[in-house]
């Protein structure tokens, strides 16, 4: 590979995205970006490293496509020319899966596909990075590895199967190197707002601060492997630097329940949730995943990967950056 590498990441404006990009920038990579094109802004997460198209020195660049295009995937891919491509775009709130399970398939499953069929026809000797989910594994017992098979129990983890069987296909039928990188949960304060962990940090600081009172839940006894998403950003780098591409499961290795993350967070802010939480069942699940812990013995082995924020840390972290985003919102 070249002194200078490409890397095209698709949904840079997420969580994973925005990481990744610093991570990548530190790294001196030129980054390409794939954005949805809409009527506000969603750069949020990455303002702090704009930098203007017109500088000749400027390495992050920002293009509007859609998963849905196969076409403009394709011309992006023969123009931009990447060495790694970062494949993070997904519909990726499962609980929504469920009400919106055709939009989730087209994006989360077949998206995956044009991708990679653009990839292939354009002959790019690139390497790929698919977002594989822990969701895949569902039901199956724990502790979940590479090994474990898949019981999907959501549109959004059947989607994933998808992706993660076709990523494989297009690698062993076209010699892509391709790679799904199986992340159990990674969170940070740069979490969407509708996803739990974000929402019970946000709401911890907010009631602390008197902005309201009650905050509303699903199952709290559904248990998951919560680590840190800078820190799971650094594996999929790493993913991509093996000789010879493979899959991964990236985990903590331990578990907590959503009743745990919420003692954590409201212990924080000093308070105590019992007296703010209320049950909502329009947060339940058709389908329930009851516990997800991973093990990532592989990628410790192989990539010298191993997480150091734990459930614990995690939860401050959150509450912490939330408790200050208030302090400065009312300054």
């Amino acid at each position: 590979m070249p002194a200078t590498r490409t890397a095209l990441i698709t949904g840079i404006t997420g969580q994973d995205g925005s990481y990744l990009a610093e991570l990548l920038l530190s790294k001196g990579y030129v980054v390409h970006g794939l954005m949805r094109r809409s009527s506000t802004f969603s750069t949020t997460r990455i303002d702090h490293l704009y930098q203007d198209p017109h500088d000749p020195d400027a390495r992050l660049h920002l293009h509007y496509g859609d998963l849905a295009d196969g076409s403009r995937i394709a011309t992006l891919l023969e123009r931009i020319q990447p060495d790694e491509v970062y494949h993070l775009a997904a519909q990726s709130h499962v609980r929504v899966s469920f009400d919106e399970p055709e939009f989730t398939g087209t994006t989360t499953g077949l998206g995956t596909t044009r991708l990679l069929e653009a990839i292939r026809m354009t002959g790019l000797p690139c390497r790929f990075y698919q977002a594989s989910s822990s969701e895949m594994f569902g039901t199956s017992a724990p502790p979940q590895d590479e090994r474990t098979p898949f019981h999907p129990r959501s549109p959004y983890a059947a989607a994933k199967v998808y992706a993660y069987w076709i990523t494989r296909n297009y690698r062993e039928a076209y010699g892509i190197h391709a790679v799904n990188g199986i992340l159990f949960n990674h969170e940070s304060p740069r979490r969407g707002e509708t996803f739990v962990t974000r929402k019970i940090a946000r709401a911890a600081a907010r009631i602390a601060r008197g902005e309201q009172e009650f905050l509303h839940l699903g199952n709290l006894e559904a248990r998951r492997d919560w680590g840190y998403a800078p820190e799971y950003v650094d594996a999929m780098w790493r993913m991509l630097q093996t000789a010879t591409p493979d899959d991964y499961v990236v985990a903590t290795g331990t578990s907590c329940s959503v009743r745990d993350f919420l003692t954590f967070c409201f212990e924080r802010a000093g308070l105590d949730w019992e007296r703010h939480v209320r049950f909502d069942e329009r947060y339940l699940r058709p389908s329930e995943v009851p516990d997800l812990i991973g093990d990532a013995s592989k990628a410790d082995r192989e990539l010298g990967w191993r997480p150091t924020v734990l459930a614990p840390e995690l939860a401050r972290i959150m509450t912490d950056a939330e408790l200050h985003a208030e302090a400065e919102a009312v300054r």
